[in-house]
């Protein structure tokens, strides 16, 4: 192996330029030449290749977002835009692929890899939904984001006796709004995978006045239900003002946390050395502590599920 690439898929996640460095400076370490894919699998797609060397990466360590800029790529699904990719990877004579991002992202590694592309994956997502590993890059920095904005409306629904709706990102899981409600002592935690009614909601919160309790603050994850929906519901049944808070893409931004700069660079290094290792079509993951590798189809086969007495714990400790 003399050439590896690297490309960012998918939603950006604060870690990934940590990440790219690591797999830059591991590849070079190895005296490989790197190329680094612009725009994730539409580069690999409409060539869009550069090079990468040891100043390509430094001062990237402590930024978020991604050097290599990522787009929405549907157009990968498609096997005439695969096959496309696998001769422009062919053509740029690059012997090895590390893929960083999400569960879409992880879809494109497998296909790739079917084609016989030496394919190592990282997983990059601030949902923390990804099969196989006990963390993603990105999930703790997006945790700690979204947990500095609820303690500040903490306050505010303190001082003027309010409920808050906060919506954090999870179309499709709720690992980010438990570990964020959690932390924060959300009163109540909506997540995907857990049905809820509006009557539950609104029992909790008129037993919390019975105790003398003023403020509330509910955690929604975007996929649980639309906010204001929830809200109108909510605001019917009891008097009180209530107040919504879509925290948005705030959480995708910003210098990524120790732990999403610290596991970012051990999934690097870690992936190029599978590739020098010749282990193909694997997945870097973290499990109790330790970094760990699956097969890529494994993780597009599971869904990850969520720890349900986590969120029973959370329940009894909001009572």
């Amino acid at each position: 192996m003399k050439k590896i690439g690297v490309l960012t898929g998918g939603g950006d996640a604060p870690g990934m330029n940590a990440a790219i460095r690591a797999v830059v400076r591991t590849a070079i370490y190895f005296g490989w030449e790197v190329a680094g894919i612009e725009e994730g699998f539409y580069g690999l797609v409409f060539h869009k290749f550069r090079k990468l060397d040891s100043s390509s990466v430094s001062g990237i360590i402590n930024r978020g977002g991604t050097i290599l800029h990522s787009v929405r790529c549907p157009e990968f699904r498609e096997k005439k835009n695969q096959k496309k990719a696998v001769e422009n990877i062919q053509k740029e004579k690059i012997d090895g692929l590390v893929v960083i991002g999400g569960d879409g992202s992880s879809k494109g590694a497998a296909a790739l890899s079917s084609y016989g592309i030496p394919v190592s994956f990282i997983p990059a997502s601030i949902d923390n939904d990804i099969f196989g590993t006990d963390e993603t890059i990105g999930f703790d920095t997006a945790a700690n984001t979204a947990l500095d904005a609820i303690d500040k409306i903490r306050d505010t629904a303190t001082s003027h006796k309010r409920i808050f709706l906060v919506e954090v990102m999870g179309r499709k899981s709720g690992f980010l709004a438990l570990e964020v409600g959690l932390a924060a002592g959300a009163e109540v935690i909506l997540i995907p995978e857990v049905k809820f009614k509006i009557e539950e909601i609104c029992t909790i919160l008129k037993k919390g006045r019975k105790r003398g309790k003023k403020s509330y603050v509910i955690v929604v994850a975007e996929g649980a239900g639309k906010i204001s929906e929830i809200g109108k519901e909510i605001e019917k049944r009891i008097k009180g003002e209530i107040r919504i808070t879509i925290l948005g893409y705030l959480q995708r931004g910003g210098s990524p946390s120790a732990d999403s700069r610290n596991l970012a660079s051990r999934f690097g290094t870690f992936a190029v050395s599978l590739l020098k290792e010749r282990k193909r079509g694997r997945m870097v993951g973290m499990k109790e502590g330790k970094v760990i590798s699956v097969p890529i189809e494994e993780i597009c086969r599971h869904r990850k599920k969520i720890d349900l007495q986590l969120y029973q714990w959370a329940k009894i400790l909001s009572l």
